[in-house]
């Protein structure tokens, strides 16, 4: 496992980004001094180097009783946000999609600790960050409400960057199991935070043009405690792996991952392993936030499974982490951007 480092900023002196497990959240990009090149090794274009950067945010709410998911995504030909709630015992699920062409009336955070993200439509969505606090405000016809997310004494945070493809890179940064204060309500119906754990992730860079990835997420109370989990194969995998679990604010790096699933067959279950066989999980979903879109220049197919999980994750002291119908998300996703 390489060692973790701490830096503010994410490019260096010779305008290539630094890669790598970061200590603590990345402050700067310093995006215009990235030396940003063509695959045949030349100097690209101002406008190469807007149009190819993307971003997005999301921050997930976990209840016994249900799921909500809340995102903001800017691919600079359009910008995308959705919101859902997931009613467990009921399996229903209410969503709210918004696309922005060009990305019309949407801000993004320039920085992983500081900023905000805004997309005003039917569901105004709103995720500021204040010196790495994470605070969701929304109003319109799905939710209306203010919640923070309580990062103080909950450990560090997932924060690394990898190349992506020939002359790219990505920084991701997360954090699962995360207590929230505030008040929320669905349609007019105050939901009850106090047993509710919440997620964020933010993740920017100059992706490949067509990526892909499988993704699944935790954060719940369990036997042993407060849990968080995020496992992903697709992206982060260059000499680099984003798998990390939390127990009581710890956390804990994880070997690379296998995600098995049948497309063609959306409700089977899916198999997540690791080869050292730590991991042995079984996603069994139920309901799914799922988008295609074909635009050619673009295109996306996404689906978002709110579902179940059983197994167990073994820590590096040997100890068992059991994982008994546990609830959580997981991820199937293709983007040509």
């Amino acid at each position: 496992m390489a060692a973790s480092t701490h830096i503010n900023k994410l490019i260096n002196d010779q305008g290539q980004p630094r890669f790598g497990y970061f200590d603590s959240p990345i402050t700067d990009f310093a995006l215009s001094e990235f030396a940003y090149q063509t695959v045949m090794d030349k100097p690209a274009s101002r406008f190469a180097k807007y149009l190819h950067f993307k971003q997005f945010q999301f921050i997930s709410i976990s209840h016994p009783d249900w799921q909500i998911g809340i995102a903001i995504a800017d691919i600079r030909y359009a910008a995308n946000g959705f919101c859902y709630f997931y009613q467990r015992k009921e399996n229903r699920l209410d969503e709210i999609s918004i696309i922005k062409p060009l990305s019309f009336g949407v801000t993004m955070s320039k920085s992983p600790v500081a900023g905000c993200a805004s997309l005003f439509a039917k569901q105004n969505i709103h995720i500021c960050i204040d010196n790495n606090n994470w605070r969701l405000k929304l109003s319109g016809a799905m939710f209306n409400g203010e919640i923070q997310l309580n990062v103080a004494n909950t450990g560090q945070p997932l924060a690394m960057c990898t190349p992506t493809g020939y002359n790219g890179w990505t920084y991701t940064q997360k954090h699962n199991a995360l207590g929230l204060s505030g008040h929320l309500a669905y349609k007019g119906n105050t939901l009850d935070l106090s047993s509710a754990l919440a997620g964020y992730d933010f993740s920017a860079g100059y992706m490949r043009r067509e990526t892909s990835w499988r993704w699944a997420s935790i954060s719940a109370e369990l036997t042993e405690g407060c849990f968080g989990l995020n496992l992903a194969a697709g992206v982060n995998e260059t000499g680099f792996t984003e798998n990390v679990f939390w127990l009581n604010g710890q956390k804990e790096h994880l070997t690379g991952v296998a995600i098995e699933l049948n497309p063609t067959k959306p409700d089977a279950e899916w198999l997540i392993h690791s080869a050292d066989k730590r991991i042995q999980l079984v996603f069994t979903p139920k309901k799914a936030r799922q988008e295609k879109l074909n635009l050619g220049i673009v295109a996306s197919n996404f689906r978002q499974y709110c579902g179940f999980f059983n197994g167990s994750i073994i820590s590096e002291q040997g100890e068992k982490i059991v994982i008994n119908q546990v609830p959580g998300l997981a991820e199937n996703h293709f983007a040509r951007w």
